[in-house]
């Protein structure tokens, strides 16, 4: 990893990408707000989210390599196996979850789809014997108590035929939390903006036949721009960040970091819908807060008992 050097130089790339992650989990909570404003199919619309934010990331790896090149960092820019099946999971989390933001409510599918973190935790600690600290355990807890205040409240009115999409909401986390495991992993050989170009590639590729059987193209320039919305913020922006963070924070501490998109959800849909905020969803969002810095206090005594 770029920051292993002892002393305080390793806790400012720390901090800044704790910054980065939160920016990036801020940015993704509009990603099910622009599906839901979407006039495409589900599926069309997560191919524009990646065909659209292309020259945007394709621009963003020439830039990192000639930076590379002038530092005399030597990186892997290729395509190879493992990013092609990163792109591939990716491709499987936004055709799910773009169902089941269509079956169920956004708040519901957030929710779910943030179960994320527990399937991180397992999965790097089956794999790549990453034991999670208590205080590991107890931020993820308390970030999910926190997550279903915030969502609480407007879990009342489903139906029956939104049981499909908690189920497809649920599989979700599946598949996220084990691309955000592997992005950790990829990042230590590769820079974002590679990263995120071959990756968007490759899971916009494997969503276009699927798309091509929907509504592909908007009626209207709102429409347009919810899709445009959907792949700079969402993809290039939020996705980027997150992967940028993901190389300096371990990767089940970065998925306790992401519990603040559906806080931001929340918010956003209060701001944009006009949904008030009830004072438990208040209090869901600061005890996220809360465990994002319990968590980061975990990680912290960890480094210096190395």
């Amino acid at each position: 990893m770029p920051y292993a050097r002892a002393g305080n130089v390793r806790s400012r790339p720390s901090l800044l990408a704790l910054i980065a992650l939160l920016a990036g989990a801020l940015a993704i909570g509009w990603a099910g707000i622009f599906v839901r404003l979407s006039e495409t199919g589900p599926t069309a619309s997560a191919f524009w989210r990646g065909a659209l934010a292309l020259p945007f990331l394709a621009t963003w790896a020439l830039f990192e390599a000639r930076s590379d090149a002038r530092a005399g960092l030597v990186r892997h820019r290729g395509f190879d196996r493992t990013v092609f099946w990163c792109g591939l999971v990716f491709a499987a989390d936004l055709y799910v979850w773009h169902l089941a933001l269509l079956k169920t409510s956004v708040a519901a599918a957030t929710l779910e789809g943030n179960l994320a973190p527990l399937v991180v935790m397992l999965l790097a600690w089956l794999v790549y014997r990453e034991r999670p600290s208590r205080r590991m355990l107890a931020g993820v807890a308390l970030a999910l108590v926190g997550v279903v205040l915030v969502i609480a409240p407007k879990l009342g009115g489903g139906s029956r035929d939104s049981l499909v999409g908690d189920v497809l909401g649920v599989s979700t986390a599946f598949f996220y939390g084990t691309y955000l495991l592997m992005v950790a992993r990829l990042r230590e050989g590769r820079g974002t903006g590679n990263l995120m170009f071959w990756s968007t590639l490759v899971f916009s590729l494997a969503l276009l036949p699927v798309a091509m059987t929907e509504k592909m193209l908007p009626d209207t320039w709102r429409g347009v721009a919810t899709l445009v919305g959907l792949a700079l913020v969402a993809q290039s922006f939020g996705q980027g960040l997150i992967a940028y963070a993901l190389a300096h924070l371990p990767a089940t501490f970065g998925a306790v970091g992401l519990y603040v998109q559906p806080v931001a959800t929340a918010v956003y849909a209060w701001w944009l819908l006009g949904e008030a905020l009830a004072p438990v969803q208040v209090i869901g969002g600061l005890a996220v807060l809360a465990a994002i810095a319990i968590a980061r206090s975990g990680v912290n005594r960890e480094r210096a008992s190395q």
